[in-house]
This record gives C-alpha cells, structure tokens and sequence, in this order.
C-alpha cells in the first residue's frame, strides 16, 4: 500500500533523482554497466508465459541478452531501484504503481511514436508513463453438469434455491464487492457504498447470511480445484484459471461474465534503465495484436491491443475478458480505493474471521 510516508519519502528521493537524471544525465551515463535487458513482474505474474511469448523472441530478433526478474511490484520497491543502475528496464506495474511512479518519475513518459501510437490501444488501457500489458477478470463460475444456467451474485448467495457450498477468496478484496452486488448494490454504486461505513457494514452483513456455506481459498488454482472436486456449487474464481482448466477438457465450468471485476496491469519503462531505446523496441513487440492473442493463448489472460481479438479463434473468443461483450456489464477493480483502504479492510475482515458465525 501506497503510504502518506512512503509519497514523503518518494518525494525526496524523486527529487534527487531529477537533478542526477535530468540536470546531470550525461556525466553519469558511462558510468552505468551495460548489462542485459530486463524485463520484472511481481508474484503472481505470469513470467515463464512473458519469457516465452514476449521476451525470448525479442531477444532474438534484437540480438540481445534478455533476463526476466521478481520484484515486490509495490512502489517502495520501486524506489529503491529505479535510478542510475537500475537492474530494470521494463517493468510490469498496477494502476496505483503506475500513477506514483509517473507522477514522482520513478518511471518515464512514454515516447508513443516509438512503440506502435497511442491509438493501439482503448483510452482506458494508455497511460503517459504506461501501456497495458494485459487485462484479468474474476467471475462467478459453478460446474455446469451440476447446475444448469447462468447464476447471478444473487443465485450465489441463495443457498434455498441452490443448495451447496460456495467458495470465496479469504480476502476483503473483491469479496466485499461481490457481497454488495449480491445484496442489490448497483455495480456502479459499489465503491461509492464501500467508502462508507454504512457499506461496510452491509457487506459483512451478507457475507454473515453465507458464512456457514463458505469454503475459503487463497491460491488462484484452489478456486478451480474445489470446484473440481464437487467441494463447492459455485466459486468466485480468476477467469484465466477457469479457461485453462476447461482447456484442459477434465471440466465443463461455467463463467458469469456479468458483474465480474476486472483489473489491468500495464507495462513501464524505469527511470535511470540504460537501454531505453530496447524498452521501446520490447513494447512495440508486445503490443503487436498477433502476439498478445498467444499470450492469451498461453495464459488466457486478455489482450488489450486492437485488433488482437481477431487473432484469436471465433470459438475462443467468448472466454477473453478483455472482449467488448465481456467487459459490458463487469466493474472495474478500483486499484486506489484497496490502496488507501485495504490494510484497514483487511484487519476487519480478520476480526469477523475470528468471530463465532452469527
């Protein structure tokens, strides 16, 4: 989480970092070690997919030694290491990484015309500092040899109508959400409810109605496997887990697309990286339609660069969360609220956790 002590400490060390990189760049670029090119993305990515589709090709077509890397993907980590002799040149950020690191230059504008345009992508998915890498969804998915239809957040939480288990990540993020939508919150009214106590209290209040149906879990893959295992009716789950285990032909799981939450995660270039000119050259790869359709191949994670829908098989196409159909009715995950709220969120949810079930 973003700090009001962290942005103090940015703020200096931004400063710093503008009078070394802007006022006095070129007496200090030789002192930066060539090294390889760079590409980081924090736990969770999907790096041996990034390696595969993105970064081995274009180590070869450039000529070039490229090496993925982990980083924490929060700003302090960033601040750390962007500067002179970063070890990074590319990095994969989140909306709120992104803003601080662009507006504290952590990270650098974006020469548009050097990676492809601007007008590559939808509005919502470039940044001056950022262009989206991908696009991943959270949805309602049940197993359709068991349950017939297409349930809503409502069917979810009617144990009556639907008896079983559900499952839900044991997180207040996006669990709170969905709990509201649940109640008949308008999706559009979602974060305005959660900002107030009010909303709070009316999400844990629903969340009390299922408690004794719900089976946690915490690992993405988890949320597939108790589905699979008949341990739930229906599950929130990552769409990209539920197309890779349909792909896979031992399940035929179902995806409620409505109401679903979505989140971007975008790519950066670091402030003080020595090949620049590379880091373009590596987005313009990346966004070429034809290879984020393999990346979504390979990972089912949406590609946001036009046109790269139509580089996926029509029988495909209906699983993509980024597709237009997909994204008409889903609700934005609304990064900045879980940053200034989650921590607080979180210990409150342990704390009803810890209660005995109502």
């Amino acid at each position: 989480m973003i700090t009001p002590a962290m942005r103090g400490v940015a703020r200096g060390i931004g400063i710093f970092f503008a009078v070394i990189l802007l006022g006095g760049a070129q007496p200090y670029a030789a002192a930066a070690e060539a090294r390889d090119f760079t590409l980081a993305a924090p736990p969770g990515a999907p790096i041996a997919a990034l390696k595969d589709v993105y970064l081995a090709p274009f180590a070869a077509a450039a000529g070039v030694n490229a090496t993925g890397l982990s980083w924490d993907g929060d700003y302090a980590d960033l601040v750390r290491n962007a500067g002179l002799f970063t070890p990074w040149d590319v990095v994969l950020v989140t909306a709120p990484v992104l803003e601080e690191g662009c507006a504290r230059g952590m990270l650098q504008k974006l020469d548009w015309n050097a990676i492809g345009g601007r007008e590559r992508y939808p509005a919502w998915a470039a940044d001056d500092c950022g262009v989206g890498a991908f696009l991943t969804s959270v949805v309602l998915s049940w197993d359709n040899e068991k349950l017939q239809g297409t349930p809503s957040w409502a069917d979810f939480w009617d144990v009556a109508k639907y008896p079983g288990k559900r499952g839900l990540r044991r997180d207040p993020r996006m669990t709170l959400e969905f709990a509201l939508l649940a109640d008949g919150v308008a999706a559009g009214d979602v974060y305005a409810m959660l900002r107030t106590e009010d909303g709070i209290k009316r999400a844990f209040r629903k969340l009390d109605q299922l408690r004794p149906y719900i089976v946690w879990w915490e690992k993405p893959e988890e949320a597939t496997r108790i589905l699979g295992e008949g341990k739930v009716l229906m599950t929130m789950a990552p769409s990209a887990e539920v197309v890779t285990a349909d792909r896979e032909g031992a399940h035929h799981f179902g995806v409620q697309w409505s109401e679903s939450l979505y989140r971007v995660k975008s790519f950066a270039i670091v402030t003080g990286s020595p090949n620049t000119a590379l880091a373009q050259k590596f987005l313009a790869l990346a966004g070429d339609p034809a290879a984020e359709a393999r990346l979504f191949a390979a990972t089912a994670y949406g590609p946001l660069a036009k046109g790269a829908l139509d580089q996926i098989p029509p029988e495909r196409r209906g699983q993509v969360p980024s597709n237009p159909a997909n994204l008409k009715t889903a609700l934005a995950f609304d990064e900045n609220f879980w940053e200034q709220n989650g921590d607080r969120l979180a210990l409150r949810f342990e704390a009803w956790l810890a209660q005995p079930p109502h």
